[in-house]
């Protein structure tokens, strides 16, 4: 499931929020429009020079000297010098600023993704993000320096050739610039179709991307199982469905351009057959009919041009649009204004009629806990799967905000504490704690950027990693691949609690971090964990019961709430739901 626009929206309203990122460049737009206006005027003279000779050389041979001749043809060379200079800055920084622009793209899209809640990424896909953060963007490079200035010098060269030509024979001048709303209309036809197809296009990719992406993270489970013929016929249906995208897109395009095609014919013939019947008439001159086939032939380039351009134009539409879709989504959790940092915590946790759901619509997670949690206090939380035990325990760092009442901490409403101190005063370890794919030392130090060594190897030890990582082929260097699958279960979570021991927050979040090791691996880790819990406000959600006897207070969560609370020895007393779990796993 995604969380996209599929709609499609206005181009106006695309160029619209486009066009702030030309602000910091406009210097440069500037300069390559200017450099766009020089090689279209370039390009206007010589129909004009070509004229000039053909009438001299028909009406007065005589006055046509090598002079003359010699000094059009310098005045030409200089234009054509003036042209090479500036499509060399059209070509090189122009495209350079375009790059900028991408680059400025790519970070606020990046940013922004950075501040969305847990409730996007659960609800869209990371393969559809990549495809959005990189192959979208790659289109908006080019768009973003040729459109402006493609459709500069099309304005140009069609009203400039509008006003030499109506100065030879307005009559014939309106006669062939009568054609072109018809060729706007069967363009604009054709333009809408093409965005549709290339936004089905784009969205097809991303599908594809996740398919690839989730197939090679889980190929031990795909070999593990033989299922290569499973994803590969998925990976087909997916690509199939692509293919089938691009024909529909290529028969747009391909009716686009046999259209304009068509249009060239028409244009040329009129002004051949309009041109000569006028000159018979004596209204044109010959050389007046050279300089009309000649501004015929330069509108037809440009708007061939345009037509090209076109497809370039569409792709990049569609990457600001499916920019646009991510920037647009709406962050749910942010800093409330006038939000405070906290520095000095205790970790006094209070839960007051605290309600959840994920959705204004969807199911009730938690409904009206009330908790108090005094600083030191381990709290265990236990009970069936979907109870909303994780839940309850990520509304504390605000991975998501609670539907109803109130979450204090040392009697500070979270809301009014700014995000990044809160979640720097709490540490969470989980069951499949993910490594990044660097170091040893690297992922260690990411509980505290700018480390001193000595306190990274300090944090090592007490995780009970040290021995493990000397023993590696460049121990604290050594690379732990793609979300560590060189280490085993057991060395990642050591890895990760040392982590959270170098990052030494007073707030502590176990979720089911043992649950998924072998015995052996899990009393190292566990030894680690009760060391690492010490002093700090934990929070432990446990899978295995016997890991959590010794904790403060048990919470046995059902979907009617907080079932049962207490010591161990109390719930084993009580002969309650705590008692049957626990029962159930000594047999």
């Amino acid at each position: 499931m995604t969380t996209q626009n599929t709609g499609v929206r206005k181009t106006s309203t695309l160029i619209r929020r486009f066009a702030p990122y030309f602000k910091p460049y406009l210097h440069i737009l500037a300069l390559d429009l200017f450099c766009a206006l020089l090689t279209t005027i370039c390009e206007l003279v010589l129909p004009l020079i070509i004229r000039f000779i053909t009438d001299k050389g028909m009406n007065d041979l005589a006055s046509l000297t090598v002079q003359l001749v010699l000094s059009l043809g310098g005045l030409y060379l200089v234009l054509r010098i003036i042209d090479t200079a500036a499509n060399y800055y059209m070509a090189n920084i122009g495209h350079v600023m375009g790059a900028r622009i991408e680059t400025d793209m790519r970070r606020d899209l990046f940013a922004h993704l950075q501040r969305l809640s847990h409730s996007y990424f659960d609800n869209t896909k990371i393969g559809q993000i990549m495809a959005r953060i990189t192959s979208d963007l790659f289109d908006v490079t080019e768009f973003a320096h040729h459109c402006p200035e493609e459709f500069f010098i099309a304005a140009v060269k069609i009203a400039a050739s509008f006003v030499i030509l109506a100065s030879v024979n307005i009559w014939l001048t309106l006669i062939i610039f009568s054609i072109l709303p018809i060729m706007l209309l069967c363009s604009m036809f054709f333009n809408r179709r093409m965005r549709a197809a290339f936004k089905k296009s784009r969205n097809q990719i991303g599908e594809l991307n996740a398919q690839v992406e989730d197939s090679l993270l889980g190929v031990r489970v795909v070999k593990s199982f033989a299922n290569e013929d499973i994803e590969e016929e998925k990976f087909r249906d997916g690509n199939h469905e692509f293919l089938n995208i691009k024909k529909e897109t290529y028969h747009y395009m391909a009716g686009f351009q046999a259209s304009t095609r068509m249009f060239d014919g028409i244009m040329y013939v009129t002004v051949v057959v309009a041109g000569a019947l006028f000159m018979i008439g004596g209204q044109v001159t010959p050389g007046d009919l050279m300089a009309y086939l000649l501004y015929v032939t330069t509108l037809l380039t440009s708007i061939r041009r345009i037509v090209e351009f076109t497809e370039q134009f569409q792709r990049g539409m569609t990457g600001v649009e499916r920019f646009l879709d991510v920037m647009d989504a709406p962050v749910d959790v942010e800093d409330r204004p006038g939000a405070v940092a906290i520095t000095e915590v205790k970790g006094e946790i209070d839960f007051s009629h605290v309600s959840f759901r994920f959705s204004p619509q969807g199911e009730e997670i938690l409904h009206d806990i009330n908790l108090h949690v005094r600083a030191g206090d381990n709290i265990a939380l236990v009970g069936p799967s979907g109870s909303g035990k994780t839940t309850l325990c990520n509304l504390i760092p605000r991975f998501y905000d609670v539907t109803e009442g109130v979450i204090r901490l040392d009697g500070r409403d979270i809301r009014d504490i700014t995000m990044h101190s809160l979640r720097s005063q709490i540490g969470v370890v989980q069951q499949d704690e993910y490594l990044f794919a660097g170091t040893v030392y690297e992922n260690i130090e990411y509980g505290r950027p700018g480390a001193k060594k000595q306190d990274v190897v300090a944090a090592a030890k007490q995780a009970g990693a040290h021995e493990f990582i000397l023993q590696l082929s460049n121990g604290y260097d050594t690379h732990v691949g793609e979300r560590g699958v060189k280490l085993s279960g057991g060395q990642k979570q050591r890895i990760s609690i040392a982590r959270a021991f170098l990052k030494n927050p007073p707030i502590l979040i176990l979720d089911e971090a043992t649950s998924a090791l072998d015995n052996d691996s899990e009393r190292i880790v566990q030894a680690s964990l009760e060391k690492l819990a010490a002093g700090r406000t934990t929070f432990t959600i446990a899978h295995r019961l016997t890991t959590i006897r010794n904790a403060t207070v048990i919470l046995v969560l059902t979907e009617r709430g907080i079932e049962e609370q207490g010591t161990h020895a109390e719930l084993m007393a009580k002969r309650g739901v705590y008692y049957r779990l626990y029962s159930q796993q000594e047999l």
